[in-house]
């Protein structure tokens, strides 16, 4: 039914014993409501289901999505409570308190058994009443029941009719009738002790070598995680002093996701002052004059104020990429006013009246400043439409900064312009923004004085003749273009941040019991207790090969073991990943994945992993397939490479499978079911109802005394009275033999499958191991005609999502270009000057790499879809300086009469200075984010080093390149006769 749910995307389900999930995602965009709705529709279609099965509950969100906290219940010291016992407890307080929170969409909880109502039954006393366990089981359900009679109608009154037969004690079971022998009556008592117990453990969970109750919380999509935390802290500390203490228990929470992002979002707000001040320092070298600095300077934080509104005002939170994208707009939001403030100051210079040069300054560079800023914000146009995951990323930084330059824009032809004349009418025509009187300055004055001196000869010299044009304009690009191909990396998909939490994941041999997992998690406590039991700081911390460990817990539940460790310091906490995989690999048998919680990641499987889904009809050659390909992962891929299989590469674990004897058992009236019910019954416990205790509908469960069944062997002897009143073994009427059965089926679009999760070390980029598994695993695998056909294989998890954000990057970054040059054609009101603007781009990526390349002499950085971004950003902001060149040079051309080529050498000698006070303050702005390591650096580092090397690099050839082309062009325009000769 559901496979039909409109706009689905992907349907998986996996089948455990005792539960089952289905997985069903949809395409980005959908209305989660509408399809929330769509599969209650398709639910409510089902006709029944079977006994004992609860209706499926449909969420939000996926079960197998990383929570953002985890708490333990453990006993106070003198609390001698079995903690096993208060799994209900904790769903009945905890959990439902935790659901309570708003934002907060799933908690669950791990380890404890639930409550049941046990009648056990004495297989000689039941026997002797010539009863079955068949007739225990319809004398519960018959009697447990309450039905409705109707209503009666007298005088003035209407009386409800209801026959109650709900049990509502113990004693109620007990002295239930069953049947009756020779006219006496055959009690429940008499058969069977009625008692509440517990049900078999399933899971457990130990914290520090004491066994302990995990409850964790999911948060709904959307949700602030810092709300939703500040929230279940409340109802933790709430739970904490009204109800558990008294109890002689604690609820302590051992994680917590917000840490981190507190923590990133303090570093980012350090980069944003630091680099705020930064600019402000160059902008008081270059202007010399504090009262310059402060007009410019008001652009920071007007422009940085006004994108809070902003944001705020759009209903999107304040994140650390959005604080990112402020923090790199620091440095880019003084830049038109640079532009304007010193062309004002030139005007004034010349001798024009303080007003007079505040409104023809503003009105020259008008135009230059307009299509700077458009280009910048138009740019992200693209990159704001990005609809996968690294979309949401993409949209925060982009309206971070196209809010704050936009602003900036309107600072600087509104404050800037009518600060300045003021400024200026105070002020003494001395040839600088500021005093020059000290000898100090005056160097710096002639320093750039001799620097433009330079720069400009060499501008001169290049073009000079129509040889050097051409030689300077194939050098630049051709350079360009190569050294581009020789240094683009390999991608990534997101980083992986340096989150305080190192998983194992264990997979334990088919078949493991629980107490064997129980010992695993014993052995490995002993092991790891010195790194808890040590203190930071003390000799005993110095002398271990990795970091303390501050909290850790161990959890199994069916073939699912995972152990959890938090570092007592959090900069350190990668260093217990050898540690755990030394400690995990010392267990036989057991296959471990060892890894750092990502920043970006679903559940357990980590941000770079990529899954190798196997499907096909054929349960055997899914299996062969699988290990075919867990073998080659371990040849092809580099040591450190971690992989496993989900569900495992065996048939299954042993089971022992029975077997009817169809002619013997129709014989003595027993059928398959029946037989099925009294195993289930005698083994396990079989449910035959619900009973409410304390306002609480739990289990109401017929079981065998546990001393007949200790061993496998003793299934076959286990005697069972029949309805034709026979008392015989259960081998009489069914086979019992040892066989292997799957602890977990999974499919895949309805097809049983098989995954290899691959995780490489850091050193193999994602995109060169998804082309090794492409090249050397599945392409070999389809030529032998192994896959093909029935039987698929696809790469998915973030092989998937790396693939589709690098299609939509790479699209988006030819719309960026294009939307530049249209922009720039529309202001410019030509389609060639654009062109010659557009010479820059090139120039900016091969700075963008090298800064990547820089930045990995120092600190691992790899080319991930963020940093992606940074030449994005590029295209809008290195085009500003061409843009400055050739709108001056036009400006000289048109206003002041000037020839071509003089306009071009005029316009380079009055734009060097704002372009390298643009440059320089838009560099410091966003050093802090480059060079300053902590928590969530790694977001916006790669971005940043870009954008840093794509400047520098592309604001140095820019000088020499547009103005070689800018005369070329006038000379074709000349030839063609549209223009006036350079």
């Amino acid at each position: 039914m559901l496979k039909s749910v409109e706009n689905l995307r992907k349907l998986t389900s996996k089948s455990f014993n005792g539960r089952g999930e289905i997985l069903l995602e949809f395409v980005v965009g959908v209305d989660k409501n509408a399809a929330l709705l769509d599969v209650a529709n398709k639910l409510d279609q089902v006709q029944e289901y079977p006994e004992n099965v609860d209706e499926p509950v449909i969420s939000a969100v996926n079960t197998g999505d990383r929570p953002i906290a985890w708490f333990t219940l453990r006993t106070l010291p003198g609390n001698d409570i079995d903690i096993n016992k208060l799994r209900d407890f904790a769903k009945d307080h905890i959990e439902s308190r935790f659901e309570r929170v708003p934002g907060v969409a799933n908690s669950n909880i791990y380890g404890g058994a639930e409550r049941e109502m046990q009648v056990v039954i004495d297989p000689h006393a039941l026997a002797s009443s010539q009863l079955t366990i068949l007739d225990v089981r319809k004398a519960l359900i018959s009697t447990n029941i309450n039905i409705s009679g109707g209503d009666i109608d007298e005088g003035k009154n209407r009386f409800t009719v209801r026959t109650l037969g709900q049990f509502k004690s113990v004693e109620d079971i007990e002295d239930m009738v069953i049947t009756r022998r020779d006219d006496i009556p055959v009690y429940i008592r008499d058969i069977a002790e009625v008692k509440l117990g517990y049900k078999k453990l399933e899971a457990f969970v130990r914290q520090k070598n004491e066994p302990s109750v995990a409850v964790n919380a999911q948060r709904e999509v959307g949700a602030n995680v810092l709300i939703v935390m500040e929230g279940l802290r409340e109802a933790c500390s709430e739970l904490n002093e009204d109800l558990l203490r008294d109890r002689g228990l604690a609820l302590e929470q051992v994680y917590d996701e917000t840490e981190y992002i507190k923590s990133s979002i303090g570093l980012v707000k350090q980069n944003v002052v630091v680099g705020g001040l930064l600019a402000v320092m160059v902008l008081l070298l270059f202007l010399r004059s504090w009262r310059s600095t402060l007009v410019i300077g008001l652009a920071i934080p007007i422009s940085a104020i006004g994108t809070f509104l902003m944001v705020t005002l759009l209903g999107r939170s304040l994140n650390v990429v959005s604080l990112a994208g402020i923090a790199f707009a620091v440095g880019m939001v003084v830049d038109s006013a640079i532009v304007v403030l010193e062309n004002i100051f030139r005007h004034w210079q010349s001798g024009e009246g303080p007003f007079d040069a505040a409104y023809k300054g503003t009105t020259e560079v008008w135009g230059a400043v307009l299509a700077s800023t458009l280009t910048t914000i138009g740019v992200f146009i693209p990159v704001i439409l990005v609809e996968q995951e690294v979309g949401q990323l993409f949209r925060d930084i982009a309206l971070a900064i196209s809010f704050a330059v936009g602003l900036s824009l309107i600072v600087a032809i509104t404050v800037i312009p009518t600060t300045a004349a003021r400024i200026l009418s105070h002020r003494k025509k001395d040839g600088s923004l500021g005093k020059t009187d000290s000898s100090s300055n005056n160097r710096l004055v002639l320093f750039g004085r001799n620097l433009t001196d330079k720069i400009v000869g060499v501008v001169v010299y290049l073009t000079n003749t129509l040889s050097r044009r051409l030689i300077t304009i194939v050098v630049l690009i051709v350079i360009s273009i190569f050294l581009t191909w020789w240094m683009v990396p390999e991608m990534e998909y997101l980083p992986e941040g340096n989150r305080n939490l190192i998983l194992a994941i264990m997979l334990p041999p088919p078949g493991y019991s629980l107490e064997e997992q129980k010992s695993i998690g014993l052995v490995l406590e002993k092991e790891l207790s010195p790194y808890w039991s040590a203190k930071v700081g003390t000799k005993e911390a110095e002398m271990l090969d990795g970091p303390p460990i501050k909290h850790g817990f161990y959890v199994s539940r069916g073939r699912m073991v995972f152990m959890g460790m938090i570092s007592a310091e959090p900069e350190r906490a990668a260093e217990l990943i050898p540690i755990l995989r030394r400690v995990c690999g010392n267990i036989p048998g057991m296959i471990t994945i060892v890894q750092q919680s990502s920043l970006f990641e679903r559940g357990l499987s980590g941000g770079r992993t990529i899954d190798i889904e196997l499907s096909g009809p054929d349960l055997d050659r899914l299996i062969y397939y699988g290990f075919q390909v867990f073998e080659q992962v371990k040849q092809v891929f580099p040591p450190g490479t971690q992989a496993r299989p989900v569900p495992s590469l065996e048939l299954g674990s042993p089971e022992l499978q029975i077997r009817p004897r169809l002619e013997h058992a129709i014989e003595l009236g027993l059928t398959s079911a029946d037989i099925g019910y009294i195993t289930d019954a005698l083994v396990d416990g079989a449910y035959a109802g619900d009973y409410w205790h304390q306002g609480d509908k739990i289990d109401l469960v017929i079981f065998g005394q546990s001393k007949y069944i200790e061993r496998t062997q003793d299934l076959e002897q286990i005697f069972i009275y029949t309805p034709s009143g026979d008392y015989v073994p259960l081998s009489t009427v069914a086979d019992i033999q040892l066989g292997v059965g799957p602890e977990e089926i999974d499919h895949i679009e309805r097809e049983r499958s098989i995954v290899i999760q691959v995780i490489p070390p850091r050193i193999v980029p994602l995109e060169r191991a998804l082309d090794i598994i492409d090249t050397k695993i599945i392409t070999p695998m389809v030529k032998k005609g192994l896959l093909g056909g029935l039987y698929k294989a696809n790469l998915a998890g973030t092989a998937d999502k790396l693939q589709e954000a690098r299609r939509a990057l790479q699209w988006n970054l030819v719309l960026a270009i294009a939307i530049a040059y249209l922009l720039m054609a529309a202001l410019f009101e030509s389609f060639l000057y654009p062109i010659v603007i557009m010479f820059s781009v090139p120039l900016a990526a091969v700075g963008g790499f090298a800064g990547l390349a820089f930045l990995n002499l120092f600190t691992l950085q790899v080319m991930d879809v963020l940093t992606m971004l940074g030449f994005v950003i590029l295209i809008g902001t290195v085009i500003n300086n061409a843009i400055l060149i050739v709108h001056q040079a036009l400006n000289n051309i048109r206003d002041e009469k000037m020839e071509a080529r003089q306009a071009l050498i005029e316009s380079v000698r009055t734009r060097i200075r704002p372009i390298f006070m643009s440059v320089t303050t838009t560099v410091f702005g966003m050093l802090p984010l480059v060079i300053f390591p902590g928590a969530g650096s790694e977001l916006y580092r790669g971005l940043g080093s870009v954008v840093l090397g794509g400047l520098i690099v592309s604001t140095v050839f820019t000088l020499l390149l547009i103005p070689a082309v800018f005369s070329l062009v006038m000379d074709i325009k000349v030839g063609l006769g549209w223009g006036k000769a350079v």
